[in-house]
């Protein structure tokens, strides 16, 4: 038999993660602060929750995608939390992207509580999420783990144990590193090519065909050079990522001079008022330093 689940939180990731649990046969609990977005979900099978205790109270496992720590610290343990309805053998996913210590505190703290813990943040953005193709990195037991691989590979496809409680969110920023990178390296080559009168869309297809291709300018440089920035990952969770990986980097004593430079640069689109856009959205900050937009021509 299935195991029962209880999901918290139905933002544009976790609406199509606890869509798909629902497709596959799951039955599936879920809450949400918005109630728009619970009842969503009920009209496709799942059961309505007040809370996040509810939504734990009849699971075996309970699943989490909320926006950061804090937000992460309240589902699990505070007021009308997880905690409250803990029991031994009640397992929680939090799928989240939160600091690794964090991670490691909650999962301590229940554990106390006989409640199994894993940390298991996504990469893949809300294209992985619609597609169940996210990428998905676990901090926590092995057996565990294999435990819990079939309810991951409804969401996601590739899927790794990267080590102990707080591996997942480790590794996950990062891929957040190499990611915000690569917005702003892609960012700069069609910033420099339209100031130099070249269509983006020319270059876009050209570094799309060599070295310099990545994932991220596969799923978003077409968007990029039409303009089109509806998220689908905000700007204001990168931004919120990368202030974790700063703070991790230098709890480590470990430099991030790039990193450093990404992170300012997204500070600086939150300020512009444009952190409810994709985080692809940064090329506007070059754009505004270089006064010219690079858009394609052909649209």
């Amino acid at each position: 038999m299935k195991p029962k689940i209880g999901f918290i939180g139905l933002g544009i990731m976790g609406k199509h993660m606890s869509s798909h649990l629902i497709d596959a046969g799951y039955e599936v609990s879920v809450y949400d602060i918005r109630p728009g977005a619970v009842e969503e979900l009920s009209a496709k099978g799942a059961i309505a929750c007040k809370n996040c205790s509810e939504a734990a109270a009849d699971a075996d496992v309970v699943i989490s995608m909320v926006p950061d720590s804090p937000d992460v610290e309240k589902v699990a343990l505070g007021e009308s939390g997880i905690l409250q309805s803990a029991r031994k053998g009640l397992i929680y996913i939090d799928m989240s992207t939160i600091a690794p210590g964090i991670a490691v505190k909650v999962a301590e703290v229940l554990t106390e509580k006989g409640v199994r813990c894993l940390d298991a943040p996504v990469s893949g953005g809300e294209t992985g999420a619609k597609n169940a193709a996210l990428s998905i990195m676990v901090g926590g037991p092995k057996d565990l783990f294999d435990e819990m691989m079939p309810i991951f590979e409804t969401m996601g496809k590739t899927i790794t144990l990267c080590g102990s409680n707080g591996a997942g969110q480790t590794v996950k920023a990062c891929n957040q590193i190499q990611v915000a990178l690569n917005f702003i390296g892609m960012a700069e080559a069609f910033v420099l090519g339209a100031k130099a009168g070249v269509d983006p869309a020319i270059i876009l297809k050209v570094l799309s065909g060599g070295y310099a291709q990545t994932r991220v300018m596969d799923v978003r440089g077409p968007k990029i050079v039409k303009g089109e920035f509806e998220p689908g990952f905000k700007s204001k969770f990168h931004y919120k990522d990368l202030n974790i990986i700063m703070d991790t980097a230098k709890s480590l004593n470990v430099p991030l001079p790039a990193t450093a430079v990404a992170h300012e640069l997204f500070c600086a689109l939150l300020a512009s008022d444009r952190g409810d856009l994709d985080h692809s959205a940064v090329i506007n900050i070059i754009e505004d330093l270089a006064r010219i937009e690079a858009r394609t021509k052909d649209v």
